[in-house]
């Protein structure tokens, strides 16, 4: 589900992390709060790809999101550092007879998306929140770099000041971003942020979209009339 190494943006090395979500991968899917389903169903409605597209689904897990992307896409990629989660997930996947989502070991900072595979679309959901906000630049800025038109991102993300005496995440395995500080990462990569929703003040659901250089400007098609020049042949 996450990315890093304990002495690179994570409180807990990515074996343990990888280790823990494999203990969970049997009853992951009936163990999550109704903020993270709300999350999900959020990712998914604002993902909407087109059918000839292709969805980067980063921490997939048991394929909350990348299952019910695949109805609608071309191709979808799932990436997760948990074999237990991806076993899972394709178990699942082979129950709804559905061949067009892949999934295989990745992570954030390093998706393992082949070169000649294009991206339209990236999703994650409850998985980011384990990077520190150095980390969390870091992975978008990879996110970027692959091209995409949207990016979706449920997580636990602080709205206001976490509740200290009873946070929504767990502060010995969580490191969330405020909103601001996603925001920012989000807009220095190159994103505009089209969507926030606020499904609790510890979580919810940003939306990303690529934005034009200011200096960028459409060249209008040329109007063979505007000069009173007519080809009349």
């Amino acid at each position: 589900m996450v990315d890093g190494a304990r002495s690179v943006g994570m409180k807990r090395s990515l074996d343990e992390h990888a280790a823990r979500f494999d203990e969970q991968a049997d009853e992951y899917d009936g163990s999550k709060p109704e903020e993270y389903r709300a999350c999900a169903s959020l990712v998914v409605e604002h993902a909407a790809p087109e059918s000839d597209d292709v969805v980067l689904d980063l921490g997939t897990g048991t394929g909350a999101i990348a299952l019910p992307l695949a109805e609608k896409a071309e191709r979808v990629l799932g990436r997760d550092i948990s074999e237990g989660m991806l076993d899972k997930a394709r178990e699942k996947a082979a129950e709804r007879g559905l061949a067009n989502v892949e999934f295989a070991e990745g992570r954030f900072r390093a998706p393992n998306v082949p070169d000649d595979v294009r991206v339209d679309v990236v999703t994650s959901n409850f998985a980011m929140h384990h990077l520190d906000d150095q980390s969390k630049r870091e992975a978008i800025d990879v996110i970027a770099d692959l091209g995409p038109d949207r990016v979706v991102l449920g997580d636990i993300m602080l709205f206001g000041e976490a509740e200290p005496a009873a946070p929504f995440y767990g502060p010995e395995v969580d490191d969330p971003a405020t909103v601001g500080v996603l925001a920012d990462a989000f807009t220095d990569a190159g994103f505009a942020l089209t969507a926030v929703e606020l499904v609790h003040d510890q979580a919810g659901v940003l939306v990303a979209e690529p934005t034009k250089p200011a200096d960028v400007t459409a060249i209008p098609p040329v109007d063979p009339e505007a000069n009173g020049e007519v080809d009349r042949e």
